[in-house]
């Protein structure tokens, strides 16, 4: 049983690697075309063009941060995600890159739709996409703050977790 639960942490290790080796692709990416953008001189559609390389680097924070939540959670702490405070702070640290990422989509979205008013609609799904995120997180977190009450010591256990991050 100890092999298999080693094999899961080093193939969380390694998840976590892949997502950080994205996360640099995709910040050459966007300084690449936001320097492209600035090279092409300064006028509406270098505007546009930097504004995508900014939803390209949003993108890199998301997979960053995965990577971060992947290594803290599951190589060092080797949290299993049994209790209401585990679960909570997973994922409410999954959704707040989430709910930023489709955020900035959207904004990119809107700015690519400027000049044509009948393509808002991929826009508007996105807002509200992010709306309904955050109303159902909030509800989560409202639900699940009753369970914590209930299992005061996994609490202070998760509390306890800490220390093996804020120590690396």
């Amino acid at each position: 049983m100890k092999a298999i639960h080693t094999l899961f942490t080093v193939l969380h290790a390694l998840i976590a690697l892949l997502f950080s080796l994205a996360a640099v692709a995709l910040l050459w990416i966007a300084g690449l075309k936001g320097w492209n953008a600035m090279a092409h001189g300064v006028d509406g559609e270098s505007g546009l063009r930097i504004v995508e390389a900014l939803g390209i680097l949003a993108s890199g924070v998301v997979a960053l941060q995965i990577a971060q939540t992947i290594t803290e959670e599951e190589v060092i702490r080797e949290a299993h995600i049994s209790g209401p405070t585990r679960v909570r702070r997973f994922l409410s640290r999954f959704l707040v890159v989430l709910v930023v990422a489709l955020a900035v989509e959207a904004l990119v979205a809107a700015f690519k739709t400027q000049e044509e008013p009948a393509h808002l609609l991929y826009p508007a799904a996105l807002v509200s996409a992010v709306g309904v995120l955050l109303l159902g997180w909030g509800a989560f977190i409202h639900l699940n703050r009753s369970a914590e009450e209930l299992e005061p010591e996994a609490m202070e256990e998760a509390k306890d977790e800490d220390h093996k991050v804020n120590k690396s």
